[in-house]
This record gives C-alpha cells, structure tokens and sequence, in this order.
C-alpha cells in the first residue's frame, strides 16, 4: 500500500512535466516561465516535509498519509480548471498539490520503521521506492495517451480520481503500527518488534510520545547535516529529471510529445529495479555482521560516486 501512494505520488506529480509543453504552446510561455510553473510545486514541498513528520510521529502514518494523498488527489483533479482560471489559481494548486505530497516520505519511513525489523528495513524501503520511481514512469508514459484521448484535461482527471479508491482501501485495511492491527498474529508482532533476536533489539521501536521534535538539538548534530547535504545533492538532477526531461528530449531531438515521454521513463524503471536489490543487498551486509551505520555509508558513497562518474 505505500508503494501504491507512492506510485500515485510521483505519477500525480509528473503529469505536468508533460502536459507543460502543450501548455506553454497554447499560452505562449517562455521557457524561464515555464521552469517557474514547474518549481511552483517545490515552494509547497519544501516545508511540508518537516511538519509532515511532526505530525506522523504525532497522529501515525495512517491518517496522515491518508490526508495527504486525499489533498493531493483533489489538487491533480483541479488543475486544468485552475489552470483555465488564472495563473495565479495554476500556481496554487501546484503548491497545494507540493505540500499534500510533502507528507509521503515521512509516513512511509516512519511505518516502515515501525512494521520491519532492521533486517529487513532497507528491502522495505526499495520495495516502497520502487512504487515511487514507477510512478514517474507510469505517469509519464501514459500522460501523453490520456491528452491525445482527453486534451490536458484527461490525465490529471484519471490519476485524480484513481487515487481515491485508494483511500477507501488503506483506511480499512491498514494500521499506522503492528500493535493496533487485529489481523496481526502473535508470532509476527514478537518477529517484527524483534523479542528474541540479541544482535538486533528493537523494544523501544513502537513506543511513541505526543511532543514536538527536538528540531535545535536535531540540528546539532553532523549527521542531521551529513543527511541534508547529501539529499539536496540528490535532489538536483532528480528534480531536473523529473520535470525537465520530456521538454528536452522535445526540444532538442525534435521527437513527439509520446516518444518524448517513453525516453524520459527509462530512468525511473531502471531506480525502481536497482532501488530494490540496492535495499536487498543491504539487508545482507548487516545479517552478516556489518553495523547498519558503515552499511548506509558505503552506499551513499557508492550511490553518489556513480552518479558523479554518470555525470561526467
């Protein structure tokens, strides 16, 4: 199920890496114009990350993420009509839709954190990332056929109203710990909580306290920088990928909007393939004895120097 949000999350997010080019056309946009339409999305994400996971440690992730995926749904749904309204009512719903998806991440850390025992978090997480990286290539190749079927108005109406029927499911058939789901045996809840494994206790993983986060003495410490650095690294060419690349392969190989879009596909199928070993290969260095702290570092490291080598 957060593999699922998180396929809707990217896939709601990259209908207007394709549909900006038409939009631009039919509107007369400049290019620096349309990076601002395309950035109007970040002024929303930037900030909605840490009050998200203020409020997952506070509420749990299952209501948050269902709110969050809910608002972000209702701003994909209004975006060609605001987008017909004014520019003003454009740029709105792009924040919107930036701060309702703001709460993804946090809420899949944080239940992962809470429903897998540290053998198994990093599969966890490549598992739900996978759904992240498919979303961008489902949205993205798709986004092209729903416009030549409905105009710009069609993907961001299919993918809007998709998402609901996921809401109806994951009210009724999750729970924000593996504590309060009734359906959880008693065998399951000691593996997951870990009573029993001496290399790897986990007794404290579920407590949780209502207060607001230690964010002064959070960021103190080096590796709270260590971990910002490293994702805004990241997150340049990730954002210039994903919001850039069918404006590209459009303008600079001169090919159609469709094929534009398969292209620019092919590299999030390949992160949700290599997402998910990366995770399993992780889970096996730390089952053999390596702490999970060297383990992150070594791909962190790995994972930036082949960026940097594809780069180059």
């Amino acid at each position: 199920m957060l593999g699922l949000a998180l396929a809707l999350c990217n896939a709601d997010r990259v209908v207007m890496s394709v549909a900006i080019v038409p939009l631009s056309l039919s509107r007369g946009w400049s290019r620096s114009f349309s990076g601002i339409v395309q950035s109007s999305f970040l002024w929303g994400y930037l900030i909605s990350p840490i009050a998200g996971g203020t409020l997952v440690d506070y509420y749990g992730g299952k209501v948050v993420m269902a709110w969050g995926v809910a608002l972000w749904l209702l701003a994909t749904f209004l975006t060609p009509w605001a987008a017909e309204t004014s520019l003003w009512a454009l740029l709105a719903m792009r924040a919107l839709l930036g701060i309702a998806e703001g709460v993804a991440l946090p809420c899949m850390n944080n239940m992962v954190s809470r429903w897998f025992p540290k053998t198994e978090l990093a599969r966890a997480v490549g598992l739900a990332m996978a759904g992240f990286q498919l979303g961008s290539a489902i949205g993205l190749t798709l986004s092209p056929i729903l416009m030549s079927q409905g105009g710009i108005l069609g993907p961001f109406v299919i993918f809007g109203l998709s998402g609901f029927l996921w809401v109806l499911v994951w009210l009724s058939a999750t729970s924000s710990t593996p504590e309060r789901n009734p359906q959880i045996s008693k065998y399951e809840l000691e593996y997951i909580l870990g009573k029993g494994q001496k290399s790897f206790p986990m007794e404290n993983k579920t407590k949780t306290t209502k207060v607001i986060p230690p964010f002064r003495r959070l960021l103190s410490k080096l590796p709270t920088w260590s971990l910002i650095v490293a994702n805004a690294m990241h997150g340049w060419g990730f954002f210039v990928i994903l919001s850039w690349m069918p404006i590209y392969f459009n303008s600079i190989y001169h090919v159609d909007l469709r094929q534009a879009a398969w292209f620019s596909a092919v590299p999030w199928s390949v992160m949700a393939i290599m997402g998910y070993f990366g995770g399993m290969w992780s889970d096996m260095l730390i089952q053999s004895g390596t702490s999970v702290t060297l383990t992150r570092k070594i791909f962190q490291v790995l994972a930036f120097n082949l960026i940097k080598k594809s780069r180059e």
